[in-house]
C-alpha cells in the first residue's frame, strides 16, 4: 500500500497529482478520506476518467508521511 512510495517516483499535492493523471503519467493514485470533499471528489472523477486506480488513505497526515513530507497531503500519485 503506502510503502510503495519509499522506492518509487511520485508527486504530492493536488495540482501535481491532477497534472500527472491528466498527462497519462500516473500508475496509481492515493487520496485522503479526511481531505476537503470537493478536492478529492474532483480528483476521484479525474482518475476514473483516465482509468487510474485510486486508493483511499485514512488521513492526510498518513499520506504525507508515506510521501516523506512533514505535512499532510490530500492526494499523491505514483508515476509510471
Amino acid at each position: 500500500m503506502l510503502c510503495e512510495f519509499a522506492a518509487a517516483n511520485h508527486v504530492v499535492g493536488i495540482k501535481q497529482s491532477k497534472r500527472a493523471v491528466s498527462d497519462g503519467l500516473a500508475k496509481k493514485a492515493f487520496a485522503a478520506r479526511n481531505a476537503d470533499p470537493e478536492i478529492v471528489s474532483a480528483f476521484e472523477k479525474l482518475c476514473e476518467k483516465n482509468s487510474v486506480e485510486l486508493e483511499w488513505v485514512d488521513t492526510m497526515e498518513e499520506l504525507g508521511n508515506a510521501c516523506g513530507i512533514n505535512v499532510g497531503s490530500a492526494c499523491a500519485v505514483l508515476l509510471k
